[in-house]
């Protein structure tokens, strides 16, 4: 099990729960960005800066049990088809069985904003964010080893 980061667009924050709870799980931890990020990670991967190719890199590297952290809502359902765990900077633990109604809201956003109109963009990050992210990233990675004690036993 590893936690895979798309750094791209993950806040400081992010990054910092992400190293504390792999410390404490004893799970690695890869960032993955384009080159024109600067990201201090221990396990880094440095991709070009075309479209999508961070979001290919982290689905590369995303085996079944691991977790992604992503906003992308297609590379989470991307992530879930692997059988991984999706987790949001905000804290969303993205779920299998409503994905495809997150992804067809995207596509009527971008429906309406190819016509000329407007969508709100995301809100400014809180504090309850970064609280919202480790009690998420924290249930996963504590029942993922749960999981793995039973399977040893």
């Amino acid at each position: 099990m590893k936690i895979i980061i798309d750094a791209d667009a993950a806040p400081r924050s992010v990054l910092e729960i992400c190293r504390e709870l792999s410390r404490q799980f004893k799970v690695p931890v890869i960032t993955v960005a384009s080159f024109n990020h600067r990201i201090e990670s221990d396990d880094h991967v440095v991709v070009g800066d075309s479209a999508q190719e961070t979001d290919i890199q982290v689905a590369n590297l995303t085996r079944k049990g691991d977790i992604a952290v992503t906003q992308d809502w297609g590379l989470a359902a991307v992530v879930l088809g692997k059988g991984a765990a999706a987790l949001s900077p905000s804290g969303r633990i993205f779920n299998p069985a409503t994905i495809h109604f997150l992804l067809e809201e995207r596509e009527l956003k971008a429906k309406h904003r190819r016509g000329g109109g407007r969508t709100k963009g995301p809100a400014k990050r809180t504090a309850e964010d970064d609280l919202n992210f480790k009690r998420s990233l924290h249930k996963l990675l504590g029942y993922a080893a749960t999981c793995q004690s039973s399977n040893n036993t």
